[in-house]
């Protein structure tokens, strides 16, 4: 793959953008609510609204990127490098940059970081999430469930591995 993935850190002007991401990744769940477009649009916005607040609140200390494809905005990359794991708080792409191999690269750029560091990746990922099958194949594990989300972790590489 010949495409050049970077990472810059999202600013206020990037809202217009954030949300764009977010909903592209909501929108096919809320195709059949018989709602009107407006009233998904009303509904996306204050979800969006929610989520951002509560990452910022909550991740605090984390990295919140956009993904640029070639210099194009591309997706949005959340994570927290925490003392004993490196969670991953979100990661989404537009629908044209997926199955393109860039979530694949970004995440084992981050498994990779984690292993030097002795750490295991987590993520939390809907049950229904199609990237699911994509965390597996890099080697992530069901550790937990809580309602609507499992915890999957991708453990850190032996300290034999690593040297």
């Amino acid at each position: 793959m010949s495409e050049t993935i970077s990472l810059r850190p999202i600013a206020a002007e990037d809202a217009p953008f954030l949300y764009h991401v977010y909903a592209s990744t909501r929108r096919e769940e809320l195709a059949p609510v018989p709602w009107t477009e407006e009233q998904k649009e009303a509904f996306l916005h204050m979800q969006f609204t929610a989520q951002h607040g509560y990452y910022q609140e909550h991740y605090a200390a984390a990295s919140f990127d956009l993904i640029l494809c070639d210099g194009k905005y591309a997706g949005r990359l959340y994570v927290d490098r925490r003392a004993r794991e490196l969670r991953i708080v979100d990661i989404a792409l537009l629908p044209a940059y997926r199955n393109r191999g860039i979530g694949s690269r970004l995440l084992s750029d981050l498994i990779a970081e984690a292993s030097a560091a002795g750490k295991p990746v987590t993520i939390h990922v809907e049950h229904n999430n199609p990237a699911l099958r994509l965390y597996q194949r890099l080697g992530f594990r069901q550790v937990d469930t809580s309602g609507i989300y499992l915890l999957m972790e991708c453990p850190a590489a032996p300290a034999a591995a690593r040297a």
